[in-house]
């Protein structure tokens, strides 16, 4: 071994140690994550297990070294060739681009792998005659003869990365090709933006059919689809606002709340709708089907919808919404429980009653539905033949399940196929997750979570109750939005992994059973910190209102969240899971969608969120850790923290922040804050106003800087009032008011001054200003508005 060069062997002794910290941030030429080759490498094997090449790339890396061989002075070659493999097969190392300073695609690509100044100097000595070959840069063989200046020209800003240092640098290769963990245990992952502007984005669905076409349904009524490139089409997929029941309301239940494309949607063109509808003071749901247009593949006949079933809702929360297609070919309905609280409805509340359609998982058979009943029930319904029961029902005892999914099953195996996940919407103490079986009684109103809610049902011994796989106290979150288990192929690591969020704090949270004990392992998911996300076209952040979850036809996860959680406010977002830390191996997920016959106008898409800098991941509410599951049967204990089903400790849930916002909680939750919630984010806005006046008008109070403070009303206009009545849930702001006319708030800083707003931004500190904690003004000043859910024109 000339110079002290480190060999091909000893190279692979040196990938045994491997040990991934914070600063870890593996990333190949293509600016990717890196991946485990489809099959060993022959030439750079050190790299067989995890790197940047394919079989093909590495039998091109073997070419040039041939090549290299046959120019090269045979002398020269027996003590050189080592040196000549190592820096050629540094491109297949899985921090490719951090060797070759290219970390994004305007970083211009070195020519040669950045070299520890040790390594370089007994290189030099022997071999430097060797780069010639191996590199065209002039710039560099003019530096051959000096020593010092030769080996800085080859190295690396950031030493972390020079070769061969970094094959033992333990920061960067511990648990390397695995997805990594911040030091409290949180997932560090990363997201794409897919589609943004939406109101409230409640479902995302795809076809089935090929055309990789995606629909996704705003609250408001609409359904736009888009193409796999990420256009939109102009006219909507569907369009039925004019029916839907909802409000702007910040936290309205009511509205579109699922879609379900059939099975065959490719050969007869069917989708079912979950929607609010109402009329004076009655209110119901309808799931309803309807039929894509016989001239045009990309919307609806509108004039085809056919009333499947409407359901009476004795109030405005608690309506459920889910709608999904099983592998039995059968539609599945997931009804809340009708709404208020504590289910007051009957003796033992609607959930518990088995002749009521509310607070259950339905299941019905909608083919060949064009003559005769509009549904007919499946023979195996558990409840068939029960005359106390109506035969619709599949599950019972749920409370306001928001968002289920149908697990795909292990794409190699197949284990997992067919699982139903459902998350169920707590009352005062608890979200939870369920596992939906036949015949299933999921507790409420006995039960919430593990814990009683109506003691005397909860003793009954025939209650008979399957309880969550998985239940996390309201310190953690207040509305929990069910996901799905990653099954798809572009992020090995994630298969298996159960991705769900809430509503009200923002977190995403994952679930990972153990196959041999049945177990569910809880771990919070927290947006990459540092370089974790440093990729092209990825993002460390999303909108805190998580309203949905979705896959793709490839099996991809998604979710939807907004800043404003009101059916009229456009800031809804679709987002694509990424995990940063590994990759399919390119080509194996390649997709080539079926062609589209578009008839409308294409509206490209145009990302808007942008990737945060920051040291650190999102941090979040410490909890204690998971107690036993009790007993049946008998109150219980005070709330546990998130608590899984096994009865063993599992590591405690570290935290992030949440977020204050209402939504599909318990009767007194909807549409305000959360009590428990810390500090908002930057540019959150509030009302203060004197006792006695409505909500909508008072005086503009900013959080700015970790602190809130008021608006003085230099350049106050309508402009500005709307941003805020905007933010706050209402559509339409009335008044700009100025010269404190809700009174001074003089406890308090002023942080704004000179504010002026074209109208459109997320939040005043868009807005053009003097500056935070800049101003000219006293609070005899201080700015107000008058918000409104009416046009006040009309």
């Amino acid at each position: 071994m000339a110079g002290g060069r480190a060999g091909p062997g000893a190279l692979l002794a040196l990938l045994a140690l491997r040990v991934l910290g914070a600063a870890a941030h593996p990333q190949c030429l293509d600016f990717r994550p890196p991946f485990r080759p489809p099959q060993p490498l022959r030439f750079c094997a050190q790299y067989s297990a995890f790197g940047c090449c394919t079989p093909e790339q590495d039998a091109a890396l073997a070419g040039r070294f041939g090549a290299l061989a046959a120019r090269v002075d045979a002398a020269e070659w027996a003590a050189c060739a080592g040196y000549a493999l190592d820096l050629l097969c540094q491109e297949c190392s899985p921090y490719a681009a951090h060797l070759y300073d290219a970390e994004d695609p305007s970083t211009p690509l070195r020519t040669v792998p950045g070299l520890c100044e040790d390594y370089c100097l007994d290189m030099w000595q022997t071999c430097r005659g060797l780069f010639r070959y191996l590199s065209p840069d002039r710039e560099l063989w003019a530096l051959e003869g000096n020593r010092a200046k030769f080996c800085r020209y080859l190295s690396l800003d950031d030493v972390d990365y020079c070769f061969p240092h970094l094959l033992v640098n333990d920061n960067l290769n511990s648990n390397l090709g695995r997805v990594v963990a911040d030091a409290k245990g949180c997932l560090q992952l990363c997201l794409e933006e897919v589609a943004n502007g939406l109101r409230n984005p409640v479902a995302m669905v795809h076809a089935q059919d090929g055309t990789h076409r995606f629909f996704v349904a705003e609250q408001v009524g609409l359904v736009w689809a888009y193409l796999p490139d990420r256009s939109r089409l102009e006219k909507p997929f569907l369009n039925i606002s004019r029916a839907v029941l909802t409000s702007p309301w910040e936290g309205d239940e009511r509205g579109f709340l699922g879609i379900a494309l059939h099975p065959s949607f490719w050969h007869n063109g069917k989708l079912y709708v979950y929607y609010s509808v109402g009329f004076g003071f009655d209110e119901w749901i309808r799931i309803s089907e309807f039929r894509v247009s016989a001239d045009d593949m990309n919307t609806v006949d509108h004039g085809s919808e056919r009333i499947i079933l409407e359901i009476k809702e004795p109030a405005s929360n608690h309506n459920g919404g889910q709608l999904l297609f099983g592998d039995d070919g059968y539609l599945y309905i997931f009804t809340g429980d009708g709404g208020m609280a504590g289910d007051p409805f009957g003796k033992f509340g609607n959930a518990q009653n088995k002749s009521a359609l509310l607070g259950k998982v339905l299941r019905i058979d909608v083919d060949h539905n064009e003559r005769g009943p509009l549904y007919r029930i499946p023979r195996d319904n558990p409840f068939v033949g029960d005359p106390a029961a109506r035969p619709e029902v599949y599950a019972l005892g749920v409370r306001n399940m928001w968002r289920c999914s149908f697990d795909r099953g292990d794409p190699a195996t197949g284990a997992g196929r067919g699982r139903l996940f459902c998350g169920d919407v707590g009352q005062n103490k608890f979200e939870e997750v369920d596992l939906v079986e036949r015949g299933g009684n999921y507790g409420w109103r006995a039960r919430e979570g593990f814990e009683c809610y109506d003691r005397k049902l909860c003793a009954n011994a025939s209650l008979d109750d399957i309880l969550p796989i998985f239940a996390y106290p309201h310190k953690l979150g207040k509305s929990v939005t069910g996901g799905y288990v990653y099954r798809g192929c572009e992020y090995p690591n994630l298969n298996g992994l159960y991705i769900f969020g809430d509503f009200m704090s923002g977190r995403l949270m994952s679930l990972r059973e153990n196959v041999e004990t049945g177990q569910w392992r809880y771990s919070e998911i927290c947006m990459g910190r540092g370089q974790t996300c440093a990729f092209p076209g990825l993002i460390n952040n999303y909108y805190p209102y998580i309203i949905s979850f979705a896959e793709d036809e490839a099996g991809e996860l998604y979710f939807m969240s907004t800043g404003v959680p009101s059916a009229t406010a456009a800031r809804g977002v679709v987002y694509k899971v990424i995990d940063p830390s590994r990759r399919a191996p390119p080509g194996k997920c390649r997709i080539q969608p079926a062609q589209v016959k578009v008839k409308s106008r294409l509206i490209p898409f145009v990302p808007r969120e942008k990737f945060i800098r920051r040291a650190e991941s999102t941090p979040r509410p410490t909890t204690r850790a998971p107690t036993q599951a009790p007993r049946r049967g008998r109150p219980t204990a005070a709330p546990p923290p998130p608590t899984l089903r096994p009865t063993r400790r599992t590591p405690r849930p570290a935290r992030p922040t949440q977020r204050t916002g209402g939504r599909r909680g318990g009767g007194g939750r909807r549409g305000r804050p959360g009590t428990a919630d810390p500090a908002p984010s930057n540019g959150a806005v509030r009302l203060v106003r004197p006792a006695g006046l409505n909500p909508g008008r008072g005086r503009v109070e900013v959080f700015a800087g970790g602190r809130w403070g008021t608006v003085c009303d230099d350049a106050w206009d309508s402009k500005a009032a709307a941003v805020v009545c905007r933010q706050l849930g209402f559509a339409h702001a009335e008044r700009a008011t100025k010269r404190a006319e809700f009174g001074e708030g003089r406890e308090l800083p002023i942080l704004l001054d000179d504010v002026r707003c074209a109208g459109t931004e997320r939040n005043l500190l868009e807005c053009t200003h003097a500056g935070v904690g800049t101003h000219n003004c006293e609070h005899q000043e201080d700015a107000g508005v008058v918000c409104s859910h009416e046009d006040p024109d009309l």
